[in-house]
């Protein structure tokens, strides 16, 4: 696996790949990678000739009271489980790389509608930094597809929506969320939780479930559902940030429709964890 550091570099790495005819798929994480980056990857391998992973902690998508400085930075141990799953390029940038002029640039890329609601409402500015590194990343790799989890639904619509309104050559393919033993969806902050809180955090995913067996019963009535739900998470020991059910496109939910998400964000002690499922009404 190559590992490059600069934009030049990159550009310079994949240009014989590009030249012969390979098909490049790009997979952008944060770094401190666990098995649903792996996954991520190996779906890449699996439907591309050549795999780039970029890791880079984007401060702009983080607020100021966040997690930004404690982040996980394991680039060395990362580096090693890329190359074990036979990535063939890693893009691992400084900041100073990515935005040359200071943070605060002049151009940045807000996608409305889609993030105001949710993580948008309680994180504000965090999709505008997601949506602009985004950009910037598929514009130095220019990839023919780029893979993202589906745990972070509302992040996947926002670039979707990005890709489509700006005509980006890109296919965006979302994977399904990989998950421990006990439902609970991996992610990086997983690791920030005490041993009892972990043992707790399996009710988020069981919840979500339990919401999706009830709104699958005939006559059953969301708002009513959703209550008792938050009910039972915050006697678990959360707190709820969100828990809401919509259609797909994250308007607001309509029984008419063939299927529909359940969206959740909620802390346990100071670990703020998002989950949703997608699932059948007809």
């Amino acid at each position: 696996m190559k590992i490059e550091h600069t934009i030049q570099g990159v550009r310079a790495a994949l240009r014989s790949a590009k030249a012969s005819g390979k098909s490049i798929a790009f997979v952008p994480t944060m770094g401190n990678l666990h098995a649903g980056h792996i996954h991520l990857i190996n779906e890449a391998k699996r439907r591309a000739d050549f795999v780039v992973c970029s890791i880079f902690v984007n401060p702009t998508q983080f607020g100021a009271n966040e997690d930004f400085g404690s982040y996980p930075r394991t680039l060395d141990r990362d580096g090693t489980l890329l190359a074990e799953a036979d990535c063939d390029l890693l893009f691992a940038p400084a900041a100073t790389e990515i935005y040359s002029n200071g943070l605060n640039q002049l151009t940045s890329i807000h996608v409305s509608e889609v993030t105001e609601q949710l993580c948008g409402a309680s994180r504000p500015g965090h999709f505008t930094g997601v949506a602009t590194i985004v950009t910037k990343l598929l514009n130095i790799v220019s990839p023919d597809m780029a893979l993202f989890g589906q745990k972070d639904y509302q992040q996947l619509a926002v670039i979707k929506q990005l890709v489509h309104d700006l005509f980006l050559p890109v296919n965006i393919i979302g994977i399904a969320t990989v998950r421990d033993t006990d439902g609970l969806a991996l992610s990086s902050r997983n690791q920030y939780m005490t041993e009892l809180q972990r043992s707790k955090a399996p009710l988020l995913y069981q919840t979500l479930c339990n919401i999706r067996d009830a709104l699958q019963k005939p006559d059953s009535v969301a708002d009513e559902i959703i209550a008792r739900a938050k009910s039972t998470l915050k006697q678990g020991g959360f707190k709820i940030d969100y828990l809401s059910v919509h259609s797909l496109d994250l308007n607001d939910f309509d029984a008419s429709q063939p299927q529909a998400v359940v969206l959740v964000a909620a802390y346990l002690g100071k670990t703020r964890l998002i989950d949703n499922l997608v699932f059948d009404l007809q």
